[in-house]
């Protein structure tokens, strides 16, 4: 275990498996559809590298990197597109695939921003939905763990940039960010 981590959370293991769990439920809900993931650069890469082999038929994929962090441990409550999509969405089943949602905040601004440009559908797949006193309701449809409200890296979740490498989810120390 990394000396910043306090304890582990999710083992590589729990996460392959719940892993294959979304992906065996992602292929049910859209047998004979095409869907296409969006995936939240940088955050949600592991994850999604792992989800997309999971998942049966045809998939397209591509990418946005939203900022609402900085290097902060705490959301600025801004949230600036810094990576917009590369296709066109228009009656397209979408999946937005993230890390952890958290307030809430980022999640909703981004479903709104991408129902305007005429999916079909917009659906969420996140690996952590975390509880917090203050929250925008978000509902993914796809979750691969909910968990409490402490800062969590590894498995892709990082601070400040480090940690993204680590194969579990752990709780990183105070001391680290405060």
């Amino acid at each position: 275990m990394h000396p910043d981590i306090t304890s582990i959370l999710y083992s590589e293991e729990d996460i392959a498996c719940r892993i294959q769990e979304l992906g065996a439920q992602i292929s049910r809900d859209y047998q004979g559809e095409k869907v296409m993931l969006v995936a939240i650069l940088k955050g949600a890469c592991i994850f999604l590298a792992d989800l997309i082999r999971c998942i049966e038929g045809e998939v397209e994929l591509d990418f946005m990197a939203i900022s609402s962090y900085g290097a902060e441990a705490k959301s600025s409550g801004v949230v600036r597109i810094i990576k917009d999509l590369d296709s066109d969405i228009r009656d397209a089943n979408i999946i937005i695939v993230e890390d952890i949602i958290d307030s809430g905040f980022t999640m909703k601004f981004l479903v709104k921003y991408l129902k305007a440009r005429g999916p079909k559908t917009v659906e969420i797949a996140v690996l952590l939905r975390k509880y917090m006193d203050k929250q925008i309701p978000v509902n993914p449809r796809y979750t691969g763990f909910d968990c409490k409200n402490e800062f969590l890296v590894g498995y892709g979740l990082d601070y400040a940039g480090r940690y993204r490498n680590l194969p579990y989810i752990g709780v990183l120390s105070r001391e680290v960010y405060e």
